[in-house]
């Protein structure tokens, strides 16, 4: 029954909110942690990017089905931005999950069955205290703290970005996520496609996320952090091909 894990239907969810953080590091600290099919996404030759995204679904179901057969998830994905260039010779970009948690049983057992993701589940607590908004887990260990603020916000101290034009070009989640059979050279492949998608600049106030100092990355650098707030999004259904 593996072949259920092929993303065999399209899903559709709302994004009530999209928060995404990406993280630079020199690329040679990335480039073990992907497979040898995928190349890494780079700013300058020198720069790659993993990304922390915490999205709040609404109404996640089979695309089609209607919405009172949707669950309401909160989803984290743990994502380094790749490259593939498919057997048609076209160069595709997207993202390369190395981790997936949510805060629902339901979604760990369903999404186990029809993705590769390897879902776990986790607590998420989210506050609000006057302009500052967190979202936390004891369990993971993980905190993110961002301001609320109507004064211009500036990029993260240290970014490689000079610019929010080139940051937001390193603002996920991007077109396509690839899953890697490294056993039978397949990859898979699944486009996502959005709409009113505007990704706007936030202050980050404080973060702390054990399982990305357990990868142990030298240099490590907060690079940009966006949110998209009220997207409808599908996820096409997968597409397998052999890799060269």
């Amino acid at each position: 029954m593996n072949f259920l894990k092929n993303h065999p239907f399209a899903v559709e969810a709302f994004f009530e909110s999209s928060l995404v953080l990406t993280f630079s590091v020199p690329k040679e600290q990335l480039q073990n942690l992907i497979p040898e099919c995928l190349e890494l996404d780079t700013f300058q030759d020198k720069w790659a990017f993993l990304a922390i995204a915490m999205v709040q679904t609404k109404g996640l179901r089979p695309k089609g089905f209607p919405k009172f057969l949707g669950n309401d998830f909160f989803l984290i994905g743990y994502r380094i931005f790749v490259r593939y260039r498919n057997q048609a010779g076209k160069r595709l970009r997207g993202l390369y999950i190395i981790k997936s948690q949510t805060d629902k049983k339901k979604m760990e057992f369903f999404g186990n069955i029809f993705t590769h993701y390897n879902y776990t589940t986790t607590n998420i607590k989210l506050t609000t205290e006057g302009n500052f908004r967190t979202i936390k887990s004891e369990k993971s260990k993980f905190h993110i703290t961002v301001e609320q603020t109507d004064r211009e916000i500036q990029i993260p101290e240290n970014s490689p970005f000079t610019d929010w034009k080139d940051a937001r070009k390193f603002a996920g989640p991007l077109p396509h996520t690839f899953t890697v059979n490294s056993k039978d050279k397949t990859i898979l492949t699944i486009l996502g496609v959005r709409q009113n998608w505007k990704p706007e600049p936030v202050k980050v106030e404080s973060y702390h996320f054990d399982f990305l100092n357990s990868l142990k990355l030298q240099n490590i650098v907060l690079a940009n952090a966006f949110e998209i707030e009220n997207v409808p999004y599908h996820w096409e259904k997968g597409k397998i091909e052999k890799w060269k």
